[in-house]
């Protein structure tokens, strides 16, 4: 009988469970928290599912010891979290708010009282809505408000946290929250104005690796997080593999490109025409300042083949394709791999970290009190295969984190899809970790594929 296939993990491999601070906190009005563009955005008619709001969440902000607590029991030791900007800075600048700043420290020593490394988010979408009010993103502005918020918590937190992330997927935040207006603050800009709040962000993430770099201590490493749009080739021949680096290539470069070659494509700016943003002298040596990790949240991806002259096509899928519980989220677990072979040729990033990949959907207890969702478990083992494969192939791939810890607010869908390997309970806020969250435990434990 063959040897089964062991999927072993280099040593030292890490394994995490991430979260956000909108999605779980809670408390939206506590210790002089401001609001959020989330919050404002929520309360807006036909804006989220089921008029859901962020306001109570997971009252993580009440139940962190508990949740810390299972995070250990999990036997995971690595977590990834976000500091809320309305909670440091209610109306975006100004004086810190102590008591928010206290809050961030009682967790962040939480978490190291039970061993768990935290890997700090600087910014996961909660602009403050003053901020928002007087142009948000579309603005210069920001950045400088941001660069301030940054310089603070690196400052306050340098001493016991060493792994920052800078920004969370700027082609959502921006792309959906002034695109097409489908996540906060809601807006459908014009082109040019969309290609500024771009650059902005990306100025925003180079002021939080200068943040990191000033205030974050010997050992501090930092970078970026994104969601690429991934190309999937379909047969691993030459033209189609080709075909989806070209395409990928081409989704991806109008923000990476900035951080890892120190300008913008030629085509990018081409296709703007007048539209193109303002740059000041400086911008580009801001936003490319080196950084240690490429962060990257691969949830699915398109499937590609060479057409006439070796041209990318993107191939439809046939309505009998599986969905993973929303609408978006179709299963592709080579594209996790591909997102790294991709993006390892285009700009070798020193090393990867998937900072999110699980799925969601609409589950709840059985009579027995247990969710049994056997779904995610093969979803995630499908997707770990390919990870796996990219370490074997000697992608520099360090990590891994699961989203998500809880269940959780999961923006215009609300609480109705839960992304969560733990269930919880909205009503009675009880915790249940699934079966998922029990398999994932031993894969962790194990540093291999169950």
């Amino acid at each position: 009988m063959p040897a089964p296939l062991s999927y072993r993990f280099p040593p030292k491999f890490i394994w995490g469970a991430a979260t956000a601070a909108t999605q779980i906190e809670g408390a939206a009005d506590a210790d002089g928290r401001g609001p959020s563009v989330w919050d404002t955005f929520s309360r807006r008619a036909g804006a989220v599912a089921h008029g859901d709001t962020p306001a109570d969440a997971c009252d993580h902000f009440h139940r962190y010891e508990e949740d810390f607590a299972l995070l250990q029991r999990l036997g995971l030791r690595h977590y990834r979290l976000s500091i809320g900007w309305p909670r440091l800075f209610p109306t975006g600048t100004g004086r810190v708010n102590p008591a928010g700043l206290a809050f961030y420290d009682r967790l962040i020593d939480a978490l190291l009282a039970r061993g768990i490394t935290p890997w700090v988010t600087l910014y996961h979408w909660d602009l403050p809505q003053t901020l928002e009010d007087a142009g948000g993103w579309r603005e210069r502005a920001t950045v400088t408000a941001f660069a301030h918020y940054a310089d603070t918590v690196v400052r306050a937190l340098g001493d016991r946290v060493k792994r920052w992330i800078t920004m969370n997927e700027i082609p959502c935040f921006i792309g959906m929250g002034y695109g097409t207006g489908e996540h906060a603050p809601g807006a459908r800009e014009n082109r040019r104005v969309l290609a500024q709040a771009y650059h902005h962000a990306l100025l925003a993430h180079g002021e939080a690796v200068r943040a990191v770099r000033a205030f974050g201590g010997r050992g501090a490493q930092v970078g970026l997080t994104q969601n690429p749009a991934i190309g999937i080739p379909v047969t691993e021949l030459p033209p189609d593999i080709a075909a989806a680096q070209a395409w990928t290539e081409l989704h991806n470069e109008h923000l990476l490109n900035p951080v890892f070659c120190g300008r913008y494509p030629t085509r990018y700016l081409r296709s703007l025409g007048a539209d193109r943003p303002q740059i000041a002298r400086g911008d580009l040596a801001l936003i490319s300042q080196p950084t240690d990790f490429l962060g990257l949240n691969v949830y699915t991806g398109n499937f590609i083949r060479a057409a006439a002259r070796g041209k990318p096509e993107v191939l439809p899928l046939p309505p009998q394709y599986p969905l993973a519980g929303l609408p978006w989220l179709h299963l592709a677990p080579p594209a996790i791999y591909w997102a790294m072979r991709h993006l390892h040729t285009l700009y070798a990033p020193r090393a990867f970290h998937i900072t999110e990949n699980g799925v969601g959907y609409e589950e709840a207890p059985d009579a027995q009190g247990e969710v049994l969702d056997l779904h995610r478990c093969e979803y995630l083992r499908g997707y770990l295969h390919a990870v796996h494969r990219a370490a074997a192939e000697g992608i520099p791939v360090r990590g891994y984190f699961v989203w998500s810890l809880l269940d959780n607010f999961e923006w215009a869908y609300g609480y109705a899809k839960r992304f969560g390997i733990v269930h919880v309970d909205y009503a009675t806020q009880r915790r249940t970790p699934k079966l998922s969250a029990k398999w994932y435990a031993s894969v962790a434990r194990e540093n291999r594929v169950l």
